[in-house]
């Protein structure tokens, strides 16, 4: 059975007209003679009616009084919702549709509830309909547990929804439809010259997921690379081919491959606003050292781009969790120093491990605008950058042309 998962996001669902692109879109693969299972968010963002952010303003006051689980029932209507007003306009145009609940399609997670992980799926149901000829609509974000309480799957669930029906059914591939024509190389806001990017490998849009673009969920990028399923992120607003997330070849070796000039070693830039650089001046107590980095993590103040010395412990954490930090240093006599309004710029690209002169280019690059260059970190695939936040565009695009992304 030929198959075709395809996700919108909540910004193609917001209006009649954008509506009707979609049903355009699912027809259109329909008509190519694909089995069709659309995965929908809620319509719209925060402000219109049903989106998710909206239904949760409905009892923001009170949040502390509502239980995380009562909490999950209330945000998994947007999609429901979404569903079944697609559903209609398809029916109108005289197409069998089937709605199916989380239960129906048989997505069973564990009870995390507000970021719960997919245990399996039982594609019976979504199967049978299939073989009636029906297109398949599943409400994204959410699951249901073996107690056949409702879940929800955290931010981006939507396409890991998506993307775990399409290893469940073996799908050809799955479609993210979102606002813009693919993934580019950098921010297009940002950087003018920023390029859509043709075909990608999966470990660099997990990559660039994690180092702050927002394209797809990175959880969704890991799910169809263990199963191997190809993604295409497209756009619904235009008919541009959209972007290719695969392996370069059937052994799956994760080399990259875009459609970038040969000698071009990066994919693309990314970059993460709102980040604070902590320095802790030790005193030679590793027993101490320990400690506070176990009450850290007791207190969920993740960390990044870690760097330690004898005399010095430097990190970065997210803005939001300062306050939780400082309270954390409270309990131990320790000097440290604080730096706000930071930002890290990531570069992303499989052809840079091993390849001499990469990190020059970047430290060249910046100091032409005297940037200052905090921290770095790197991986097999990525350096980072932590810059002050104010110089973060003018880097991004001295480093977007320092590496010819631009041509």
């Amino acid at each position: 059975m030929k198959i075709v998962v395809q996700k919108f996001g909540g910004t193609s669902l917001s209006t009649d007209k954008r509506r009707a692109m979609v049903i355009n879109k699912i027809v259109s693969t329909k008509k190519q003679g694909y089995n069709m299972v659309v995965v929908v968010s809620a319509m719209g963002r925060q402000g219109d009616p049903y989106a998710t952010d909206t239904l949760k303003d409905l009892i923001l006051e009170d949040a502390g009084n509502c239980s995380s689980k009562h909490l999950d029932l209330l945000m998994s209507c947007g999609e429901i919702i979404s569903s079944v007003v697609l559903a209609s306009s398809l029916e109108t145009r005289g197409y069998k549709v089937a709605v199916l609940t989380s239960y129906q399609s048989g997505i069973l997670t564990d009870n995390t509830f507000g970021n719960a992980d997919i245990l399996s799926i039982n594609t019976k149901g979504i199967l049978n309909n299939l073989e009636e000829d029906k297109i398949v609509i599943v409400p994204g974000f959410q699951g249901i547990t073996n107690n056949g309480e409702i879940t929800t799957l955290g931010r981006g669930g939507s396409d890991t929804s998506a993307a775990a029906l399409g290893v469940a059914l073996n799908a050809d591939c799955v479609e993210i439809y979102t606002d813009v024509d693919g993934i580019m190389t950098a921010d297009p806001n940002i950087v003018p010259k920023a390029r859509i990017i043709d075909e990608i490998n999966y470990d660099e849009v997990f990559q660039m997921a994690e180092k702050g673009a927002k394209i797809i969920h990175p959880r969704a990028v890991e799910i169809a690379q263990n199963g191997n399923i190809p993604i295409k992120i497209k756009n619904t607003l235009t008919d541009h081919p959209g972007t290719s997330i695969h392996y370069c070849c059937k052994n799956k070796m994760s080399t990259s491959y875009s459609s970038r000039h040969k000698d071009q070693l990066l994919t693309a830039i990314t970059h993460k606003n709102h980040i604070t650089q902590v320095s802790i001046y030790s005193d030679g107590d590793s027993n101490k050292d320990s400690k506070i980095l176990s009450a850290l993590a007791q207190a969920d103040v993740s960390i990044d781009m870690i760097n330690f010395s004898l005399d010095k412990k430097v990190f970065t954490i997210s803005d939001e969790k300062l306050s939780t930090l400082e309270e954390v240093f409270m309990g131990f006599n320790i000097k440290y120093n604080i730096l706000n309004n930071c930002s890290k710029v990531t570069i992303i690209g499989s052809r840079i491990t091993g390849i001499p002169g990469v990190m020059a280019t970047v430290a060249n690059a910046l100091a032409q605008k005297n940037i200052q260059i905090l921290q770095t970190s790197d991986s097999h695939a990525t350096i980072s950058c932590l810059v002050k936040e104010e110089d973060t565009e003018v880097a991004i695009n001295l480093l977007h042309g320092a590496f010819c992304l631009d041509q």
